[in-house]
Parts: structure tokens; sequence; C-alpha cells
């Protein structure tokens, strides 16, 4: 038995508006100060007074957020009582919405404890909703929620089927002042999302067609986006392409590209989607036999032709360094400027962070600690993956 799990999605040009036909009295918006200097959150707050809805604003969501910040954040609902919880901004501010939430309708509850395995009886004070400014991360329509333990440096993938937004609003809008390099990282995010999504183990006919549609998109529209971001049409292609994948992973999952990735963000601060992108390529060398054929479809679908699945594998690899080349972006670990000798004295912490990674389980080939090990040397060093 599987489950196939969606908010209520309100699209396109224009559809921010949706909030003033909410019915409410209370509404506390998370966010974080970015989106207050660029005036998004004074966009939510209008329509939100047409609803005659009374707001609060926490901004201080900070990139991958703390524990404490959650719970900072759920003190605070509790004590306005809110009945609109909004999660304004990239994948952050919508995961700590989700985390607060959780946290602001169960006081007992620990910020670690949110976990499908745990029922939690949400929406009896509130209901979430989501509203992207990036195009990448697809928190908007997925119940995962990462926050981080600066204690112990590590990422927490953590969720429930309850912390689903109720309705998530993806308005390009909020995406046209993305600067080149978050659009670069965000929309290789959501490649990421899409390409696992297809080839893990929890793969579905359900989740299949978002994810291929979202790398389709994704290839077409984000070199449109990165070249000229005023391009207004691929820009809101690019915003639907990462709810999508978003929709595709959320409902399959991800795989050994985001264990490593977390990994390595947590224990040297590179964002998200850098990093997970940045280990995709060697993931799938690594990957290759296990599921060439489907590989073969995604090269298939962004028509790429080859005379076998082998070769198709080999040149939607390629095709994805390309891609990525094209987008300036760092192809190896070492251009991050992360030291040899820094790297080697975290690869205890990233090997034990990586295979206790929930992403890792669904991984179409499973490494052993060596191969692992010899995963993060080969992105470092930038090598082929031929083991």
């Amino acid at each position: 038995m599987w489950f196939f799990n969606s908010p209520e999605i309100v699209f396109g040009e224009g559809s921010l508006s949706y909030l003033a036909q909410l019915h409410g009295t209370r509404a506390y918006i998370i966010t974080d100060v970015q989106m207050l200097q660029f005036g998004f959150v004074d966009l939510v707050k209008a329509q939100l007074a047409q609803a005659n809805i009374e707001m609060r604003v926490f901004a201080e969501v900070e990139p991958e957020p703390s524990l404490d910040t959650v719970r900072r954040g759920a003190e605070l609902l509790r004590a306005f009582e809110p009945d609109w919880i909004v999660g304004l901004g990239g994948g952050s501010a919508m995961d700590a919405a989700k985390a607060m939430w959780a946290l602001y309708e169960r006081p007992d509850l620990a910020p670690d404890g949110i976990s499908p395995l745990e029922y939690l009886g949400l929406g009896e004070k509130a209901r979430l909703i989501t509203i992207s400014t990036t195009s990448g991360t697809g928190s908007e329509v997925t119940w995962f929620t990462v926050l981080s333990d600066p204690a112990e440096k590590r990422k927490l993938g953590l969720g429930s089927r309850e912390t689903l937004a109720t309705i998530a609003i993806v308005d390009p809008i909020f995406a046209m002042k993305m600067p080149p390099r978050l659009t670069a990282d965000t929309g290789l995010d959501a490649l990421t999302h899409a390409i696992e999504g297809y080839t893990c183990t929890w793969h579905n006919d359900f989740s299949d067609g978002m994810c291929l549609q979202a790398v389709a998109l994704v290839f077409k529209y984000l070199p449109q986006v990165y070249a000229d971001g005023s391009n207004a049409e691929a820009r809101e292609k690019l915003h639907n392409a990462a709810a999508l994948a978003g929709l595709g992973f959320g409902n399959s999952m991800a795989a050994l590209a985001h264990a490593m990735g977390h990994s390595l963000g947590a224990a040297f601060h590179i964002p998200h989607g850098r990093a997970v992108s940045l280990f995709l390529p060697y993931t799938m060398e690594f990957a290759a036999n296990a599921v060439a054929n489907r590989y073969a479809d995604i090269a298939r679908f962004i028509c790429i032709d080859a005379p076998s699945p082998e070769e198709s594998t080999r040149r939607l690899i390629r095709a994805v360094r390309d891609l990525e080349a094209r987008l300036e972006s760092n192809m190896n670990v070492a251009s991050l400027g992360i030291a040899r000798a820094d790297y080697a004295a975290a690869m205890e912490r990233l090997l034990f962070n990586a295979e206790n990674d929930n992403q890792i389980v669904p991984s179409p080939r499973q490494p052993d600690r060596g191969e692992l090990e010899k995963l993060f040397w080969s992105a470092y060093e930038e090598k082929v993956v031929d083991f």
C-alpha cells in the first residue's frame, strides 16, 4: 500500500490573490529577513488584509533552520493562536513553518519527533499555506522537513504526511527577483529531485510522469532563465517544474545524491541545491548499471537518442554535467573552497551522516562504506566513477 499526497495547488500568474478569499481570523507568516527586504511579506499581508485576517510575522528563519528556531517560533504561535500558518520563502522557511505547525498543535512533541510513525492530529488549531519564492526545493508540495542540529553538525530529515500544506501557492511573481546563482542552485535542486525521484527504488506510476515532466522543463527553461532573469514565461515554467519535481520525489523519494549532499551541507555550510546537484552525476555513474533502463527513459523523454540503454545513460549524465557547466556551477567539491585536509578530517562524519540519512534507503544501488568514501573523494577530485 502506498499514498499519493498533494496539497491543493493554486498556480500561475496572480495566484497569490487567492489569499484574499481565505476564511479565518488570525495568520502567522513564517519567513526570513530577505523576504521582508524584497517586499514579499508586504504582498502577502496585503492579500490577507483583504480577507480581514489579523497578522503577525516571524522573520527569523535562517538557512537550514535549527531546532531552536523551530521551538522559538512554536512558542510565538501558541501565544497568538493563529488559525492559518503561512510559510513564505524557500525550502528553509517552508520547512520551518511545517515543524512549527506541528509543535504548535502538539506542545508535547520534540522537533525531531516529527515522524511518519507518530500520529500528530494536526489541523485542530490551524491550517498551513506554503508559498514558494524560489524554483527548486518543492517544499511547498511535500511533507518533508529538513532541520539542522548545529551542535551535532548534522541535518535531520523529518516529516509526516500530516505536515503537508493545506494549500500551496505557486506564483511566479516571487521568482522574478532571483539572482542567477540562486536560480541555478535551486533549478538544479529540482532536477536532482526529479531524476532521483524517477530512479529510486520507491518510484511508482503516480510519481513517474511528474518527475519526467519536471526534468524536461528544467532542461529547457533553466538555461533561459539563467541567461535572462526577466523572461517571464521561462520563470513560470521553471517555478512549475520545481513543484512538479516536489510532487514526484515527494511521493517516491530522493536517493544517494541527497544523502551525500545533506552530509556535506551540514559539515561545510554549503547551500542545499548546490550540494545535492554537485553529487548528482557521480551518483548517477555509480547507479548506472542498476537502473540503466530508467536513465534511458529520461534520456528519451528529453530527446537524447542512443543505440542502447547504457549509451543513453552515458549521454544523459553528460547532459547533466553540460548543464551544470553552462550554469557555472561547482563541478567538484574542491571548487567550493574546501581544503583537502579539512575534507579528510571531516570524512568520518561525512560518512556517518550520509549512511544515516533516510534518503540513502531507496537508492537504486547501495554503497558500502568503502564505496561511499570513494564516491566522496571522486566528487572532490572530479574523477569518473567506474567502480
